[in-house]
């Protein structure tokens, strides 16, 4: 008898493919309720990209996932789901979603499948505890105080990002409770705060900046450098970019112990400043108009009036756009994240199994593991990847 905790991306996928009788208990009313509202409603399904370049955009721990990715990989999961009819289509940078544009019909085509095969499904079922007895299994306790009896349990419960799905840290204190290693839990994929005075002042607010190169310092070293697009808000930035790189604004606070961090935006990545220089002093060649005006074709007029001052030469402006330098003092919290970071120990699962090594018969698998990744298809995936392989692993 197998039980599986949990009904969000991993869990699905390992009660699609956990062999004998299976029951999947979900302490709400729905199934895959973070799948549902991933990718905006559209659900960014995996990432296309070779399996060496995937690995670098899951940078929690990515290469823990090479045995899994030698089982079952990318390629694999885009077959599964055409296999039960959801036709996908790739986008920019790799990213596959289904035809439709619909995560709903991703959720529905895995339950669909699970119902098919007889997995008894019970919802508003919370579980108390995991029951251990000699190092090995044996079942878990429900909050209502009944006994489920199991020689294998898969923990598919989720991290602490987006708690209003279900994902509200218990199975920490399950895998706790195993003698598991709880690495520090973070908000990653998260808006960044900023208490510059143009952010407190929302000068820029609602602003956004294309395809630019936003990156983190730590003193003169580029620590993270992500070419997307920014978003200034009331409290800060978010958009992709930003996105990327606020795990590495909270550990270089951390690991240096100071309160905030410098960020350096390029606004035009594929051009040196002397380029740019160049570029500025023909457009400016041409007209009589103030700088902010007549190079609207470069970037946003409202970011132009706000960095460039009068007198400024065509080389001070370009310096400007390729170094708009600000602070960061941290992120929203986790509760606001998309992704958690952080989690069971990497070091105590089997990569090949998703195993416990410390007690046989127990499985993680999914974001309660320290795994972490980008947006565009990454945790998704990984969240798959290690739900297949723990159900079809013994």
């Amino acid at each position: 008898m197998t039980i599986i905790i949990g009904a969000g991306t991993a869990g699905l996928m390992a009660a699609a493919h956990q062999k004998g009788k299976v029951i999947l208990l979900e302490k709400g009313e729905k199934l895959g309720k973070k799948l549902s509202i991933s990718g905006g409603g559209r659900c960014n399904v995996t990432n296309r990209k070779p399996i060496e370049e995937f690995i670098k955009n899951i940078p929690g721990n990515g290469r823990f996932l090479h045995s899994a990715f030698s089982k079952f990989d990318n390629e694999d999961i885009i077959n599964f789901f055409e296999n039960l009819g959801i036709k996908l289509k790739e986008e920019d940078n790799g990213r596959m979603f289904p035809v439709s544009n619909r995560a709903y019909d991703v959720v529905n085509s895995l339950v669909r499948l699970i119902e098919k095969k007889g997995v008894e499904i019970k919802k508003n079922c919370p579980v108390n505890k995991i029951i251990f007895e000699n190092s090995k299994v044996t079942g878990v306790l429900l909050i209502n105080g009944e006994i489920l009896s199991a020689n294998k349990v898969i923990v598919a419960v989720g991290g602490k990002s987006v708690p209003e799905t279900g994902s509200t840290g218990d199975g920490y204190i399950w895998a706790e409770e195993a003698g598991h290693t709880i690495t520090e839990i973070f908000p990653t994929e998260v808006p960044i705060k900023s208490n510059d005075k143009f952010i407190k002042e929302k000068i820029l607010m609602g602003l956004s900046l294309k395809d630019v190169s936003l990156k983190v310092m730590d003193g003169k070293k580029v620590v993270a450098n992500h070419v997307m697009d920014v978003v200034f808000t009331h409290f800060g930035i978010s958009g992709p970019a930003a996105l990327r790189c606020s795990q590495f604004v909270l550990k270089i606070m951390k690991k240096r112990k100071i309160d905030k961090v410098t960020m350096v935006l390029d606004v035009f990545p594929n051009l040196n400043e002397d380029e740019l220089t160049n570029k500025i002093e023909k457009i400016m060649d041409k007209t009589n108009k103030k700088p902010q005006n007549a190079l609207k074709s470069l970037a946003p007029e409202r970011f132009l009036q706000f960095i460039i001052e009068e007198g400024d030469s065509s080389r001070k402006i370009a310096e400007k756009l390729k170094k708009f330098t600000f602070t960061a003092n941290g992120t929203l919290p986790i509760e606001k994240s998309f992704i958690t970071g952080g989690g069971v120990s990497v070091k105590e699962i089997n990569p090949s199994t998703m195993e416990s090594k410390l007690i046989k018969g127990l499985y993680f698998c999914g974001e309660i593991l320290d795994i972490h990744g980008y947006t565009g298809g990454y945790n998704i995936t990984a969240a798959l990847v290690t739900g297949k392989i723990a159900a079809t692993s013994d």
